[in-house]
């Protein structure tokens, strides 16, 4: 009986709060971003990122590849406070695509003194050393 109750209290847990130990592990990441950018803290922002070669981040300018290509292309275009603005995300959906890789869409928004800018964009996150990180990024 008690293994029932627990297994009851779990698919309420899940029910209610429908989110895995994954997803919300991955919104804490993508919190950390948000705090980050606002804070023109773009070292920061990146520590979302797989620091690897690998990592691709797909946008209006095409492809881009490795960690730190994408770092010194958001240093380039957004050089200041004022063109980086307040990030906020929302997120649309978040899907478990195998253990330890999970996609996520949303929309992001810069509300910037110069001008908001907002569009969509997919991540792929990836369990790598104990960590969430993404492994590719397409914005736009």
């Amino acid at each position: 009986m008690k293994n029932v109750f627990v297994v009851f209290c779990l698919l309420f847990i899940n029910f209610n709060y429908g989110q895995s130990k994954a997803e919300l592990d991955i919104l804490k990441v993508m919190k950390a971003q948000e705090v980050a950018w606002s804070n023109h803290d773009i070292d920061g922002f990146m520590e979302g990122y797989w620091k690897s070669d690998n990592l691709k981040f797909f946008g209006k300018n095409g492809v881009t590849y490795g960690w730190q290509q994408t770092l010194d292309n958001y240093k380039k275009g957004y050089p200041t406070k004022a063109h980086m603005g307040t990030l906020s995300f929302t997120i649309k959906d978040i899907s478990k695509i195998k253990a330890g890789l999970y996609s996520v869409m949303g929309r992001f928004k810069l509300e910037r003194s110069m001008g908001n800018a907002e569009g969509i964009f997919m991540i792929l996150f990836k369990k790598i050393n104990g960590q969430w990180k993404i492994i590719a990024d397409t914005s736009c």
